[in-house]
């Protein structure tokens, strides 16, 4: 983790963020901004996961604390669970006194299942899901404070957990500024010989990436000469979508009849010969995403209903108007014919119709005032200091509060208590009938044979000859 810049020490805490796999994507860079910027502000900050490739992570990402078992030692003050509310109860009875727990939803992960099928199995879908739908709002609940990445999402878990939602609060993620403007800017990339139309989603489907180059087939031969359309995002080996959806996206291209070429690394990029028109780049590295981006005329984000997306602005942060589907968070981001446009995704001559316009009929002028737009845009409302005072805020109305309603250690182990009680009380119930059924049998059994004993004593004394 970087170095504190900012230290105030009468915030400093001991803070731990727990995320599962701290690779590359919009939720491992918003932890991983979000535990800078409360460093800066002079915490102490570990994260806690249970996967990170540095081959595969962030630059800030590979000096972090990983599964370390010195929980007790850190003396945690707060807790930043994300993605997976499973742990927050847990979290709670562990550290039921002073420790706090903050929950990070990006958005409901039952809506994110599967729920396609109809008929019989749709039916089986539904009760198998039932469980762990309902295990996620009560988990959640045991949280001392929840908040969101945007507004759309907020609507989204107010309808799915409505006794949460006057609790819920909004922080959207950010960008590093100061590293933007520290950063060198480079040379043209191709020897500025295209202009970039450029793409940057991880390799799945929900992305809809196939759709930028559906847009991009839909220009002339004459209007995409001189221009390329770069597909860029996260890609992992281990994960069979990522592999599968890249072929379909690359045969998709050649059907369409646009030459292609996929590169691994920026020495194979960069000597990709003049003749390709899409060109796929695989987990590119986060210094040469952002000379993509310098060198962008438009950024094209695909997905419907993303629930905010770090992607537009990091975009706008480098000057770079950006067309996004007018659903979900970009709603949020993006400012129509100012910072850039908002489309309908299943009108795809209306994306055509908007990347022609600005590879071929805005003058550098109206693209150099769309940029600055997007700048102000994310200096006045996205940048790191603004999301890690965000979090500070309701970390401080969180440790002030009292505790949220939940099932507590105390009220455990009592319901223990009584269930161990009863469980005895039976227990000795069951020993006494049985045992008392038992001496009832030998009492009589004994009379009987006194009986007996005495009538043979008899028998034997009147008839001797009978025994």
């Amino acid at each position: 983790m970087s170095k504190n810049t900012h230290p105030n020490p009468s915030s400093k805490r001991s803070i731990v963020f727990f995320h599962p796999d701290l690779g590359i994507g919009g939720a491992e860079r918003l932890i991983v901004d979000a535990a800078v910027g409360l460093q800066e502000q002079g915490n102490k900050v570990t994260i806690f996961t249970s996967h990170c490739d540095p081959k595969h992570c962030f630059d800030e990402a590979r000096d972090v604390s990983i599964w370390t078992n010195e929980l007790d030692k850190l003396k945690p003050d707060v807790f930043i669970v994300d993605q997976l509310s499973a742990c927050v109860p847990l979290l709670r009875w562990l550290y039921s006194n002073r420790q706090r727990t903050l929950f990070y939803c990006h958005f409901p992960d039952q809506l994110l299942a599967d729920r396609r099928a109809s008929g019989i199995l749709g039916l089986a879908k539904k009760v198998y899901r039932f469980p762990f739908d309902w295990f996620e709002g009560w988990s959640m609940s045991a949280s001392d404070r929840i908040v969101v990445n945007s507004t759309f999402t907020k609507l989204v878990a107010s309808r799915v957990w409505p006794g949460l939602a006057e609790s819920l609060g909004v922080i959207y993620p950010c960008v590093n500024v100061e590293e933007k403007e520290t950063e060198a800017d480079g040379g043209p990339l191709w020897a500025g010989q295209y202009k970039l139309l450029l793409s940057i989603n991880r390799f799945e489907r929900k992305k809809d990436i196939g759709l930028a180059i559906r847009g991009y087939q839909r220009l002339s031969s004459n209007e995409r000469r001189g221009t390329r359309l770069v597909l860029a995002g996260g890609y992992d080996q281990r994960v069979s979508e990522n592999v599968r959806y890249h072929k379909e996206l690359d045969d998709l291209a050649q059907s369409l009849g646009l030459s292609t070429a996929t590169a691994k690394t920026v020495p194979t990029a960069l000597a990709i010969p003049s003749d390709i028109e899409v060109l796929f780049l695989l987990s590119v590295p986060g210094p040469f995403k952002n000379t993509l981006l310098r060198n962008a005329q438009l950024l094209l984000y695909t997905p419907s209903n993303e629930h905010f997306g770090i992607v537009p602005v990091e975009a706008m942060l480098y000057g770079v108007p950006v067309l996004a589907s007018n659903t979900g968070g970009p709603l949020e981001t993006i400012v129509e014919g100012k910072t850039g446009w908002l489309r309908d995704v299943d009108n795809v001559d209306e994306w055509a119709a908007v990347m022609k316009r600005v590879l071929h009929e805005l003058s550098p002028a109206e693209l150099q005032k769309l940029g600055q737009n997007g700048r102000q845009r994310v200096n006045e409302r996205f940048t790191r200091n603004k999301m890690s005072d965000g979090l500070s805020s309701e970390i401080d109305q969180m440790v002030k509060n009292k505790r949220s309603t939940f099932l507590e250690r105390k009220d455990i182990i009592l319901a223990l208590w009584l269930v161990l009680a009863v469980l005895a009380a039976l227990f000795a119930t069951i020993i006494k009938a049985r045992f008392g059924r038992g001496d009832t049998r030998a009492t009589e059994f004994a009379r009987v044979q006194r009986a007996n004993a005495g009538s043979e004593e008899n028998l034997v004394r009147l008839f001797p000859g009978a025994a």
